[in-house]
């Protein structure tokens, strides 16, 4: 089952019942106001305002004593930890992606992106824990313009979940989430509320799935 909603988040997510994704795997605003060189920008990326009720959801939906990983706007990480944090999350990890290139240039060259790993409950140790210093492949964001790769994500899924787990992406953009979940077998929901990086997502699974993914809730 891999099911791309059309919608706020903050209107999708209470429609779900309590404990119902097994992970969740976000890459949210980075409240940055962030425009690429084609001028493509992305919804809520100025305010707060969604910030705290938007995780309180995910950790009401995330089932106890699982993960959720979470990447974030490092000049905004107080925001983000204090919604974390208020939700209930407990923070037990970092990771890094390395790139080798700079996203930008400014007081230094910035060449990673970051997440961090938090828990609900006391989930158990993987069998085989990841690096927190990952690689990262440059997907050339054709479809969105903080397009992630899908090399990044999926050995996230395989390591903090098992096959047949549901994914939840709340900030889903072009469907990188659901699609490392399909290559790893697990099952995934994601939301996007802008039209078009809806389209895009729902488009790229139905290649991946001959036409069978969902568009609704």
């Amino acid at each position: 089952m891999h099911n791309i909603v059309l919608g706020d988040c903050l209107n999708v997510m209470p429609t779900l019942p309590d404990a119902s994704a097994d992970f969740v795997l976000t890459d949210p605003p980075y409240l940055v106001n962030y425009q690429d060189r084609f001028g493509r920008s992305i919804a809520n990326d100025r305010d707060s305002d969604w910030l705290q009720p938007a995780f309180a959801e995910m950790y009401r939906v995330l089932r106890r004593n699982s993960f959720a990983v979470s990447f974030y706007g490092w000049s905004r990480v107080d925001l983000f930890m204090a919604a974390w944090r208020a939700a209930g999350f407990r923070v037990v990890g970092h990771l890094v992606f390395a790139k080798r290139y700079a996203s930008s240039t400014r007081y230094v060259r910035y060449q990673h992106e970051s997440a961090f790993l938090l828990a609900k409950g006391a989930p158990p140790v993987p069998s085989r824990p990841i690096p927190d210093v990952l690689p990262w492949q440059y997907t050339r964001n054709t479809l969105h313009p903080t397009q992630k790769p899908v090399t990044a994500l999926s050995p996230l899924i395989q390591s903090f979940t098992k096959p047949g787990d549901l994914v939840l992406d709340p900030f889903a953009g072009s469907g990188s989430t659901n699609e490392a979940a399909f290559h790893t077998g697990r099952r995934s929901l994601g939301i996007e509320v802008d039209p078009t990086y809806h389209r895009a997502a729902v488009a790229r699974m139905a290649a991946l799935l001959g036409g069978h993914v969902r568009a609704a809730a």
